[in-house]
């Protein structure tokens, strides 16, 4: 079954007070994204240094280095080479490096800003599809999967509400069209129901033949139409009918990889490592 961990500044972005956290509560898999007042990828020699101490000593596993790389960016804004496309890619590399350094088996990419119809005929690829975005996206992904290729590195794309990758089914496509073996899908099906993608059905079918990486889990309620999203303590949302569905067939798949708690829930009066604490039962329960 998946090895259970959580986002660390989920809990804190004080790092041994999250892994302590972590530890007494029986969870092994730390997921790296913001540590004191930096991201991944930001971190000096000393504070790396520091960071591997501390996850030495509450006898951590890394499951993923999880920088916001490729984040916010347009496609048609940005071509490989250009400033930003550069600043980009030099931070995958440092994320890279911080991955080897802590035998970390994974570094998260983001896919871009999001385009809303990629896809479409009998005249919507007129007047409705975002012309050459997918081309494009294919084509800025290009360099960064031959540098996973080259650093001997999986990537794990998530499935994001603002990205061009919402889906497993997207990400499927975008793993295919690249034809790498260097890139999987960070499966957030909590950020899939924005696009309507259904977590116990859809998202296996394409996921389906080894496409999956990496997951990340919490509940939400989303209102497509009010632009709207609210999150809430685990089993309590739109996934609670899922939930055990979604256990159930990654025990059938044999699923042996990380699944982080994303701990995005702030109870009323209270701090995100409140909602932590309010969906850690259930998830162990479903998960362990």
């Amino acid at each position: 079954m998946a090895k259970l961990g959580v986002i660390t500044d989920g809990i804190s972005r004080d790092l041994e007070h999250a892994l302590r956290v972590m530890h007494d509560n029986g969870l092994n898999q730390a997921e790296l994204q913001f540590i004191g007042d930096k991201e991944v990828g930001d971190l000096n020699a000393n504070e790396l240094e520091k960071t591997k101490q501390l996850i030495d000593q509450f006898e951590m596993e890394v499951s993923s280095i999880s920088r916001h790389n490729f984040a916010g960016l347009g496609v048609h804004d940005v071509s490989v080479g250009d400033n930003n496309y550069i600043h980009h890619m030099d931070k995958l590399k440092l994320c890279i490096e911080m991955a080897q350094q802590f035998n970390a088996p994974l570094v998260r990419i983001m896919s871009f800003q999001k385009e809303m119809v990629l896809f479409g005929k009998y005249g919507a690829e007129k007047w409705n599809v975002s012309a050459g975005a997918w081309e494009k996206l294919v084509e800025l992904m290009g360099p960064v999967v031959e540098l996973a290729k080259n650093e001997n590195i999986i990537l794990i794309v998530e499935t994001g509400n603002n990205a061009m990758i919402t889906s497993c089914f997207l990400g499927r496509k975008l793993i295919d069209d690249l034809g790498t073996d260097h890139l999987k899908i960070l499966w957030d099906p909590a950020n899939a129901l924005y696009c309507g993608e259904d977590p116990s059905v859809d998202a296996f079918d394409s996921m389906a033949g080894g496409y999956l990486g990496h997951v990340h889990m919490k509940d939400v309620i989303v209102s497509i139409h009010q632009a709207s999203i609210e999150c809430v303590t685990l089993g309590t949302g739109q996934m609670a009918p899922h939930l055990s569905q979604i256990a159930k067939k990654l025990k059938e798949i044999n699923y042996q990889g990380a699944m982080s708690l994303e701990s995005v829930y702030r109870p009323t009066n209270g701090d995100f490592e409140d909602g932590f604490h309010s969906s850690l039962t259930l998830f162990k329960e479903l998960f362990s």
